[in-house]
């Protein structure tokens, strides 16, 4: 299992993440307001902005305070790291 740094000390598994997205869209917001609704949300950013949404194969919704870019870097060199 390889763990990829979601922003100030917290980590989620890159095998289970299907999709990095951006948080300013009315789509995103939405998927954040269902899921508080139904307890799937985990909330990474201690208390920062939220920049970007991370979708799981488990539907649990991470908001993390990193943007979408660079989510998508880590989990890139965890990927390479791990082919090495």
């Amino acid at each position: 299992m390889t763990l990829v740094n979601i922003g100030y000390g917290n980590f989620a598994a890159r095998e289970h993440i299907i999709a990095v997205i951006g948080s300013d869209t009315a789509p995103a917001k939405r998927l954040i307001g269902e899921g508080k609704e139904s307890r799937r949300v985990i909330d990474a950013t201690c208390g920062k902005k939220t920049l970007s949404v991370i979708i799981t194969d488990s539907e649990h919704i991470i908001l993390s305070a990193l943007t979408p870019e660079t989510l998508a870097s880590r989990t890139n060199s965890a990927e390479t790291s791990e082919q090495s």
